[in-house]
């Protein structure tokens, strides 16, 4: 349409809103919580199934409350730990291709392969209780000061993953939800969304 021919229509759709309603294409819109999905981006495909496979072993849905892969946390954990201090990417790193070197190993399979029995042996250091050593008057990140007491990497990854992966799925949209629906609180309605 030209210039000149617009203008003269001008006054007419002034004069006619209904008319104007009619033609405007309505466009079909949702949230983008509702669309989107976290796109994994740190950890490599089998780091990333032992995530989620010990995400689903420490937090696994319970009376209706939402587990850990029900949440995305090991999706938003790739997030977070691939844009954490270089200390915590390798503690990961180094934690998950030793569930997986350990899995095959043993069973000779993957960690996100083992049934229940064969990975509760692999995650024997979760049962001992670390200890804290004071910094300055508070506990510590381990993977930044070295605060916790183990001369096993391995150990402290585990320890520093149940804790991570319990927050992540604690403070997610699906447990925020689930929290004010079930108990008439849901904290002050914020929760973490990864971007995509």
């Amino acid at each position: 349409m030209k210039r000149r021919r617009f203008v003269q229509s001008i006054p007419f759709l002034c004069a006619s809103p209904a008319l104007v309603a009619q033609s405007i294409a309505k466009i079909d819109t949702l949230s983008p919580d509702a669309v989107g999905k976290p796109v994994t981006r740190f950890f490599a495909a089998s780091q990333l199934a032992a995530l989620r496979r010990l995400s689903d072993i420490i937090l696994p849905p319970i009376a209706g409350a939402p587990g850990a892969l029900d949440a995305g946390a090991p999706e938003f954990l790739d997030f977070l730990v691939g844009q954490s201090p270089l200390a915590t990417r390798t503690l990961y790193r180094n934690g998950l291709d030793t569930l997986n070197a350990q899995g095959m190993a043993k069973y000779g399979k993957a960690f996100a392969a083992l049934d229940g029995t064969q990975a509760d042996v692999l995650l024997s250091p979760l049962r001992v209780q670390l200890k804290y050593r004071e910094h300055k008057g508070e506990l510590a990140c381990s993977t930044c000061t070295g605060s916790l007491v183990s001369a096993d990497p391995f150990d402290v990854f585990l320890h520093h993953a149940k804790a991570d992966i319990l927050t992540a799925t604690t403070n997610s949209r699906e447990w925020i939800t689930y929290a004010s629906r079930n108990r008439g609180s849901g904290g002050n309605g914020t929760y973490w969304l990864a971007p995509e």
